[in-house]
């Protein structure tokens, strides 16, 4: 089976005029659009496939603190508490669950890396504890083996990434905002070099906010309006397993491999950081900022297919308003999982925990990662395009901050106080001359 997903029933008018307009309906989009309905906007979220299709619904489904860049640590543990109070507000089930994430490790030099991550996380408030040997054996006496140590995270959790995103969507329908599949953005009207309107293919919603959410899509989007966003995807693939009623943690991360529990009897397993780099025109024009993060990290990246540059989300032509535009060419994003990179994990899961051998595999799926060249999401608003705010490059880490990503963007577009401070965010961190590099409209 492909990744699970919750397939939600949209909203059957175009409105011709909103307070905002969300432009993606993943994880950050619709939780975006939902604060915003809260807060009494009038919100349309737009989407050219169907909410959660993409990444949203296709990665671990992991809720943490632990290990986080500095600065994604603040949105993240605001995040863990706003997962609790939506459903505790809407009613509506993401699968959301505090039940701690398990680390072991057999590296010393890993180890030391989490015990120096631990002091940090610690003198801001942050619950982790360290393990040692005895103690992450007795957590992990399913693997039947001995381990020099680990880290427990007691606060952090998991949600489960075929619900959250239509949760969120289905939350902002109550609330009196729109839901619109199938329906991709285009391209931004202006008036006096402001957003004066959201263009579609079904038609044109006049507004003087726009939040484009457009993960992989979202650089080759701000291409069309002269908006330069470094941004880069690689394909990770992941399997699941009809594990049961077996005695696996809910979530452990080990070296050889990640399990995470999805839904009833089933886990899902990948290997951190392993991927393919497919690519793309986007690619070669951004290989520069790039090259350090794919030099970093060698050992876990190989080289890909032709897969990104037909699927058209990394390309650098201009497309017009009234035509068809690659969005609605590929309205999902499903690539081919990478079936070595699958073999190798199953045989590492199957080496983790034997009795894995004897279950039935019931999905591979793959999905884009979109990243920045640092690793951290952008979410800005360009001062050169008033009321348009961008928010992408999650890096791997939006399904968890998910949340607080949509509350910090609602608080830019509304003017509040920001839930975290939103600096670290800013697009003009990837721009030497320090202004960002936008083309006249």
């Amino acid at each position: 089976m492909p990744a699970p997903l919750r397939i939600l029933a949209g909203s059957p008018t175009l409105p011709a005029e909103a307070d905002a307009v969300v432009i993606g309906a993943g994880i950050i989009g619709s939780f975006a659009a939902y604060y915003l309905a809260e807060r009494g906007l009038k919100v349309a979220l737009v989407e050219k496939g169907v909410v959660g299709g993409e990444q949203s619904s296709r990665n671990w489904g992991w809720c943490r603190q632990q290990n986080r860049d500095a600065r994604e640590l603040p949105i993240s543990t605001k995040s863990l508490d706003l997962w609790e109070k939506f459903e505790a507000d809407t009613g509506e089930r993401t699968g959301f669950r505090r039940c701690g994430l398990l680390y072991l490790s057999d590296s010393e030099a890993e180890l030391a890396g989490w015990a120096r991550w631990g002091e940090f996380a610690r003198s801001v408030g942050v619950e982790t504890h360290m393990l040692t040997g005895a103690e992450a054996t007795a957590r992990a006496a399913f693997s039947g083996r001995a381990w020099r140590g680990g880290v427990f995270s007691p606060t952090d959790g998991i949600a489960d990434p075929g619900l959250a995103a239509p949760a969120a969507a289905a939350a902002l329908m109550a609330r009196g905002g729109t839901v619109h599949q199938g329906c991709a953005a285009r391209g931004i009207e202006t008036s006096g070099g402001a957003v004066s309107g959201v263009v579609t293919e079904k038609g044109t919603i006049r507004t003087k906010i726009a939040i484009l959410s457009g993960g992989a899509w979202a650089s080759s989007f701000c291409h069309q309006l002269g908006i330069r966003f470094p941004q880069a995807a690689v394909r990770q693939s992941i399997m699941a397993v009809a594990s049961g009623h077996l005695p696996l943690p809910d979530a452990l991360h080990t070296a050889a491999v990640s399990i995470t529990r999805r839904g009833e009897g089933v886990h899902s397993l990948s290997i951190s950081g392993r991927a393919r780099v497919d690519p793309t025109a986007q690619f070669v024009r951004f290989n520069r900022e790039f090259l350090p993060m794919f030099l970093k990290r060698w050992r876990s990246l190989a080289p890909g297919g032709l897969q990104a540059m037909r699927a058209g989300h990394e390309g650098v032509r201009r497309w017009r308003l009234d035509q068809p535009t690659p969005m609605e060419q590929r309205r999902i994003l499903d690539p081919t999982p990478d079936m070595a990179a699958l073999r190798l994990t199953l045989k590492r899961a199957i080496d983790l925990f034997p009795a894995l051998a004897d279950v039935p595999v019931v999905g591979r799926w793959a999905g884009y990662i979109d990243s920045t060249p640092d690793g951290v999401a952008t979410m800005s608003e360009v001062p050169a395009l008033p009321g348009f705010i961008l928010a992408a490059g999650f890096s791997g880490h939006g399904f968890g901050v998910g949340p607080g990503a949509g509350h910090l963007l609602a608080d830019m577009a509304t003017g509040q106080q920001p839930i975290v401070a939103p600096r670290p965010y800013d697009l003009a961190r990837f721009d030497r001359r320090g202004a960002v590099d936008v083309a006249n409209f």
